[in-house]
């Protein structure tokens, strides 16, 4: 038992212990009350683990209390000192409390030293933390000015376009094509995140209208592209090995280029002397220079604009700030090209059973963030073959009935889609039939999907109701159809529920008559998202990439393609064509 009572003061809080209780004779108290605590531990309880938790508590004590700087152990390591303590008996509490006491006395003088007498090396820790946050501080204040200069930029940049829209709807079609042009163009000077949002807005023709969507498309076509002194530096930098080490031949001219990358032919270089290998053809995808800060930096302009929007009445509906942070998500996922060949690796074990449709191969190693080298496929665009004239009816059927197919998996079977599945991500190869005797059934489309930077999942909800959704059509039936449209979305802020769903049956009656049956599937869609535009109906991004797909793969007939999605059981079979 202790002999006399504890007298206690509390410190003033001008130290980082303030609050903590103190014992007035700090070196007295220290020495016996550890020695009274190690004595009971030994004298009361024979038990060896008494000595053994008494030791470890000293032990982990005395590290707490050498600690460099002025901070006190965490609380949690403490009450692990206190664990380390205690034995199984009431009467060893008080030489457990005397031992505690008189540790943070001892851990008080340590700290009280430390922080009068520095040592050199506490000294450098702190020039070197004043050092780094000046650093941060300087260039979070440069970051303020580039970025304030960006928007100013901008403002001035898209003042013709803002100032031009009001008067669309006054000076007739020809200032409205005008208008559309100064946008595209505006777009296209303004960097690659707007001409990324160009992109995506050509497949949205729920929110814009179907003439600035077209209007647009051509950036899934043409993009700027930058010098080939750049690419020749990023390949080298990216792989540490000279551009003729690697590439036999490399055209210094870019094939195609996009808002995040551009890419080269070229032939890849073997180093097997003696041996002739038929050469391998690749295709060499660059990342455009400092497209991901100008990404990072355009996007937290264009996200406080549309928070700033969604304070009008007239554009709530839009909620455009949901929509940019959807899209900066996949806008960011394409910016690291090595995800893109994760993504490619993925579709190619998918559809490793399908022979009319493939993917490109990524060629490991030669895999980075910024430089992608893949297998150079050859084939023309769909558009090549959709926009012909009457004609190779048979080759027309069989490629959308592939492309149906090919979407139906993605969405049905693995849960993992395209979504950035427009035209110009979709090449078309001509295979031949050998057994066929007649000459315009010899030839047979094969698909390449490209581009699969942005890929999408939707959830068990979204899938339901996507079914339902394609059923309705299927069957023809449109107030279920309506109805499906607005479940499409998680927070549904349409107007006039009822009057979208009217004008929507309306449509549906129209194309059961006669007069309405010759109307395409792609056609009845557009009509269709063209009342979901009007009616200002929300329709989640993911989704409506799946919706919007349909149109990009010139589908025949939803009707077959959803009365072959409940025939069949195993849609990882290949279609048969």
């Amino acid at each position: 038992m202790l002999c006399a009572p504890l007298h206690l003061t509390v410190l003033k809080p001008s130290s980082p212990c303030q609050g903590f209780l103190l014992v007035e004779t700090l070196e007295g108290l220290h020495v016996l009350f550890t020695r009274q605590a190690a004595w009971k531990a030994r004298n009361l309880y024979t038990l060896p683990a008494n000595n053994v938790k008494y030791h470890h508590g000293q032990v982990v004590w005395n590290r707490m209390c050498f600690h460099k700087g002025p901070a006190l152990p965490p609380v949690g390591q403490i009450a692990h000192v206190v664990t380390l303590a205690l034995v199984k008996s009431n009467f060893v509490v008080h030489g457990v409390i005397a031992f505690i006491i008189g540790e943070f006395a001892w851990t008080q003088r340590k700290w009280a030293e430390t922080e009068s007498f520095p040592t050199r090396d506490s000294l450098y820790v702190h020039a070197q933390d004043g050092r780094v946050y000046l650093t941060a501080a300087l260039l979070a204040v440069i970051e303020i000015f580039v970025l304030f200069l960006r928007a100013v930029y901008l403002v001035i940049l898209f003042s013709p376009c803002i100032a031009m829209a009001p008067l669309v709807d006054f000076f007739g079609t020809q200032f409205r094509k005008t208008w559309i042009h100064v946008v595209r163009v505006t777009l296209e000077k303004a960097g690659p995140a707007f001409i990324k949002w160009g992109q995506w807005a050509a497949t949205r023709p729920d929110l814009f209208p179907r003439d600035l969507c077209d209007e647009l498309a051509e950036f899934q076509t043409k993009a700027p592209s930058h010098k080939f002194s750049y690419s020749r530096k990023c390949i080298e930098n990216a792989f540490g090995q000279k551009l003729s080490e690697i590439f036999e031949n490399f055209e210094e001219e870019p094939i195609a280029s996009g808002s995040i990358a551009q890419v080269h032919r070229a032939t890849l270089k073997y180093k097997f002397p003696g041996q002739r290998i038929k050469p391998v053809v690749v295709a060499v995808k660059v990342r455009h220079p400092g497209v991901s800060e100008a990404i990072k930096r355009d996007f937290i302009l264009i996200n406080l604009v549309a928070k700033i929007s969604s304070l009008f009445p007239n554009l709530k509906w839009l909620r455009l700030d949901e929509s940019v942070q959807q899209f900066a998500v996949f806008m960011m996922s394409q910016v690291d090209l090595s995800r893109e060949a994760a993504h490619l690796s993925r579709f190619i074990y998918n559809f490793r059973r399908w022979k009319d449709v493939s993917f490109p191969m990524p060629l490991y190693p030669l895999v980075h963030p910024s430089v992608l080298v893949e297998t150079f496929e050859q084939g023309e665009s769909v558009l090549h073959y959709v926009d012909q004239p009457e004609g190779h009816e048979h080759f027309k059927s069989a490629l959308a009935h592939i492309g149906t197919h090919a979407l139906l998996k993605m969405l049905l079977v693995d849960n993992f889609i395209h979504a950035d599945m427009h035209p110009g991500n979709i090449l078309v190869r001509v295979g031949k039939r050998k057994s066929t005797p007649i000459p315009l059934l010899k030839s047979r489309p094969h698909v390449i999907f490209l581009d699969v930077g942005m890929t999408t999942e939707l959830s068990k909800r979204e899938r339901g109701y996507l079914v339902e959704f394609f059923k309705a059509i299927a069957l023809q039936d449109g107030r279920t159809a309506a109805e499906c449209t607005l479940r499409l979305s998680k927070r549904q802020n349409c107007p006039d529920p009822k009057f979208f769903i009217e004008e929507v049956d309306k449509s549906f009656e129209f194309w059961r008559s006669p007069e309405g049956e010759s109307v395409h599937t792609a056609d009845r869609m557009q009509q269709l998202l063209e009342h979901v535009r009007r009616c200002k109906v929300n329709i989640d991004g993911n989704v409506c990439a799946v919706i919007v797909t349909t149109l990009v793969l010139e589908v025949e007939s939803v009707v077959e393609m959803w009365n072959t999605c409940l025939e069949m059981h195993n849609f990882s079979s290949p279609p048969e064509v």
